[in-house]
């Protein structure tokens, strides 16, 4: 049966509120994920929260109903309380309805199976959360074999990446190398490194892009780095006909991962 809690001060909910905090998310192992919609993404891939907290007004919801009872069967444990604590865990005005505490999760380069998918994507020292999340949803969307976060990338488990996934954390396998060991690694098998660069002539829909490729976005504002583009096997230039110089960088990748995905589904 789920306990209640209601006060500030009670510990549990002072722990939790830290996770917001990267240091604090590194100590404990945990994350937070927020939204009805998203831990029911988790709880479909198989995924529970180890501690759920849960609005008393939304306890009769079906969503929440089974997000109780499967985090309990799990072996976790079900809190209700009311908005203001929940607004406090995911800092927001207007909280979801519920707030999951997960153990962290990544995989190893070793574990991912390059032949499952015909595109893979690649971020390098990508900064921002939202981009991160946007990122996910893309990969998810295009059925893509994972996520691999390469150097000092943002934090995916930040309160606002795993909002902007909209769950697609919970569903994309995410790896995280340095540089040097993602090369190795890459080498090591088939697949393609195709670098979206604004230093080339060569346009984005002009490759066949055979499977598997790994499609590389590079640092918002710096781009990828010159000894990275030099690594890789194709570069491509998306046209930019009005005053902007550059997309957004997870609107760049979407535009090529459907590109890809086009091309290897003719």
């Amino acid at each position: 049966m789920a306990r209640e809690i209601t006060a500030f001060s009670n510990p549990l909910v002072k722990r939790m509120r830290n996770l917001r905090d990267k240091r604090h998310r590194r100590e404990e192992g945990l994350f937070l994920a927020e939204g009805l919609r998203i831990l029911t993404e988790a709880r479909e891939a198989g995924k529970l929260p180890q501690y759920l907290f849960f609005a008393k007004d939304s306890a009769s919801h079906p969503l929440t109903r089974a997000l109780v009872a499967e985090t309990e069967a799990a072996g976790g444990e079900a809190i209700e309380t009311n908005a203001d604590i929940l607004s406090k865990l995911s800092g927001k005005d207007n909280p979801g309805a519920v707030v999951g505490v997960y153990p962290e999760f990544t995989v190893d380069l070793s574990d991912l199976n390059r032949d499952s998918a015909g595109i893979w994507l690649v971020a390098e020292r990508l900064r921002d959360p939202g981009n991160l999340g946007t990122i996910l949803r893309t990969a998810d969307a295009v059925g893509a074999g994972g996520l691999i976060l390469v150097d000092d990338c943002v934090d995916p488990f930040s309160v606002e990446a795993v909002r902007a996934s909209m769950g697609a954390l919970f569903t994309v396998p995410v790896a995280r190398a340095r540089w040097e060991e993602f090369r190795d690694w890459l080498r090591s098998g088939p697949g393609q490194l195709v670098g979206l660069s604004l230093d080339t002539d060569h346009h984005y829909r002009a490759p066949d892009y055979p499977a598997p490729t790994f499609l590389l976005t590079g640092n918002e504002a710096q781009g990828m780095p010159e000894h990275m583009a030099a690594e890789c096997d194709v570069l491509v230039k998306m046209p930019m006909l009005g005053k902007a110089d550059s997309l957004n960088a997870a609107v760049a990748t979407a535009v090529m991962a459907y590109q890809v995905l086009d091309r290897q589904q003719r």
